[in-house]
């Protein structure tokens, strides 16, 4: 087999053609360095391909080369090809790339700069004035909303907004669309609220970047003329990071293709964990069954991690579904991974500092170490911390946020003995609650946490001769980064996410941080947090560092990791636990079995035992034995019926 797709143009001795084919870029250059399963993918000039591109995989290698390869193989001309990317910064780099590669005139844009331009090309008086930000006309909806709802950030508010218009949901079917998901304000206000928005932004004649997809995807389905010209235009797509296309980006790609099958697919379902945003890795893992004939390479060598950060993530592997990838080492041997439980908070946040100080003392740079956090609400714990150890740090500041700046402001002038009363009641109007309600967003609960910590810091500190001014100069000192744009990153999972260190520390791996509290009741959203700390894990390249406190229950995760037992933390006999994913069909079939043996169900097996059983996931006799509650007599009688009703969960 020579590599080249059956259906790629041969070459002639036309002068003419021999003429454009001197001027391609070189073929062996292209391919040079690869692997065999990125040479298999660069070299499948046609559609349909999928690639499944583990973590560090070399995917925007490949991908670039696969766009070379067309170009330069004379399967297309460059000025054909449309290369969709989930950032500018990305196409950036993609064209920067193919440029280096001798390639120019591929088309390498957003979604949304690419439905802006078709619109511009096709249909300009559709076009109106692009909204910047949802955010200034949600703040004046919000402010006109009772208390305490009129406190909720504009941020959170265009999230859900978003989250309903990439699903293709209009007011009007707003509240069916719902089915368990609880938005940032009651239902019937968000309700309102998404209507205000639409009439005011309507009425402003502006649009914002989903009406762009949605307004080129109306222009295609309506004007038969315009589908063909972009079709003409455009005869082969590439998609990078297919795991997160939601329903109105997949309904403007299903348009451009038409019925046509040119195109490469590229993703990892292993990191998708944009469910909040109406992602999905669905259309990734259907593509081989909606294209039969499409061609599937799997990239699995890792070319970031240790052989010993690889191991430890790939324990996550059988639980994590979708498409099978365990990631192969290619670097040589580096240090185990570090996992400590500690006694408290504060020990944790001394046992990073620690070994953060440790890290420079062997060289590496702050720059190259990061602590990845599920929540902003949670970064301020460690950003003081790390500003108390004079380690500068970036990604995240409490000082830099809206609602602790206007509250230093407003308590820069309280006199001594005034001093924790008055920055609770500043703290109270802005809508700080002392017991915030559940199913709120990100940014509100960090703006609440922020809160919160300068409530705490001003009763610590009161002494009866601190006054304002006073408390405002330590809470700069000690949240100080002190060096903006160097430092160690502090950052948040989902902005980790294509990013690599040397040294990654995870702290706080505790049930209601990973997975946070909001997902443990829902399965989807449950998996959502798996993926999250896979990721966390792969953007380590040599030092990995785990960590939760004896405060908490740790994560189930941990024990899926091996790295700890099941053990059911209880409080006034109510569990904290949410179950475990295989627990619900265990349950099912132990209820059927004890009625079929007339006995009570706990006689077959406990709660407790059970929820083991679904965390540990046992495939033999063997595991199944080792399971706390699992004894001789209850294996013989019930093992090969669990270890069934296992495999199908």
């Amino acid at each position: 087999m020579s590599g080249y797709d059956s259906r790629t143009p041969e070459v002639n001795t036309n002068p003419l053609q021999v003429a454009v084919a001197a001027e391609r870029p070189d073929l062996q250059r292209i391919v040079a360095g690869l692997n065999p399963e990125q040479r298999r993918a660069v070299m499948q000039a046609r559609g349909p391909v999928c690639i499944l591109a583990g973590a560090g995989s070399g995917k925007t290698t490949t991908i670039t080369r696969r766009v070379a390869w067309q170009v330069a193989s004379g399967a297309f001309p460059a000025d054909q090809i449309l290369a969709v990317t989930f950032t500018e910064k990305a196409a950036t780099e993609m064209r920067s790339r193919l440029k280096a590669l001798g390639v120019e005139n591929v088309s390498a844009r957003t979604f949304h700069s690419a439905a802006l331009g078709q619109l511009r090309w096709l249909a300009p008086g559709r076009v109106g004035e692009i909204l910047p930000s949802k955010g200034l006309l949600l703040r004046r909806i919000a402010n006109s909303l009772p208390r305490p709802y009129c406190y909720r950030t504009a941020s959170d508010l265009a999230s859900e907004i978003e989250r309903a218009k990439n699903r293709r949901v209009p007011p009007s079917r707003y509240l069916s669309s719902l089915e368990g998901h609880e938005p940032p304000l009651p239902a019937d206000l968000m309700l309102q609220v998404y209507e205000a928005y639409e009439r005011d932004k309507g009425d402003a004649g502006r649009i914002d970047f989903e009406d762009l997809l949605e307004l080129a995807i109306r222009l295609y389905e309506e004007d038969e003329q315009a589908a063909m010209l972009l079709r003409e235009r455009f005869h082969t797509f590439t998609v990078d990071e297919y795991q997160d296309v939601n329903l109105l980006q997949q309904s403007l790609l299903d348009l451009w293709l038409g019925e046509r099958d040119e195109l490469c697919a590229v993703g990892d379902d292993y990191q998708a964990i944009y469910g909040f945003t109406g992602a999905t890795p669905d259309y990734l893992l259907a593509l081989p069954e909606r294209f039969p004939h499409a061609v599937v390479v799997t990239l699995e060598s890792n070319y970031r991690s240790t052989p010993q950060v690889l191991e430890l993530a790939n324990r996550l592997v059988p639980r994590l579904g979708g498409a099978t990838k365990s990631l192969r080492p290619t670097r040589e041997d580096g240090v185990e991974p570090e996992c400590r439980a500690l006694d408290g908070y504060d020990e944790e946040k001394s046992f990073l500092v620690e070994r953060i100080e440790q890290l420079r003392k062997e060289s590496v740079d702050f720059e190259q170490m990061a602590i990845l956090v599920r929540t902003n609400a949670r970064a301020a714990d460690f950003e003081e911390a790390l500003a108390g150890a004079q380690i500068p740090f970036q990604g995240s500041s409490l000082l830099e946020r809206e609602a602790a700046r206007y509250l230093l402001r407003r308590a820069a002038s309280l006199p001594a003995k005034e001093l924790a009363r008055g920055v609770r009641r500043i703290a109270h109007a802005q809508g700080w609650l002392e017991k915030p309600p559940k199913r709120l967003g990100d940014r509100e609960m960090t703006r609440l946490a922020d809160l919160s910590r300068l409530v705490r810091l001003a009763e610590e500190f009161e002494d009866g001769e601190l006054n304002g001014a006073a408390f405002v100069a330590e809470i700069r000192r000690r949240f100080d980064p002190r060096a903006a744009g160097k430092g160690i990153h502090l950052l948040t999972y989902h902005r980790a996410k294509g990013l690599e260190f040397t040294a990654v520390f995870l702290p706080r791996l505790e049930e209601k941080e990973l997975p946070c509290k909001l997902s443990m009741a829902r399965s989807e959203e449950l998996a959502e947090e798996r993926r999250l700390l896979y990721v966390g894990l792969t953007r380590a390249k040599r030092h990995l560092f785990l960590s939760w406190t004896k405060k908490a229950p740790p994560s189930r995760f941990l024990v899926e990791l091996g790295l700890t037992k099941y053990e059911p933390f209880e409080r006034s006999g109510v569990e904290v636990f949410a179950r475990s994913p295989g627990f619900e069909p265990l349950r099912a079939w132990r209820r059927a079995r004890a009625q079929s043996d007339s006995v009570p169900a706990f006689v077959v097996f406990s709660n407790r035992t059970l929820e083991a059983i679904a965390s540990h996931r046992p495939g033999s006799l063997e595991e199944l034995a080792q399971v706390p509650g699992v004894g001789e007599k209850k294996l013989d009688r019930y093992g090969e019926e669990v270890l069934e009703v296992i495999a199908a969960s």
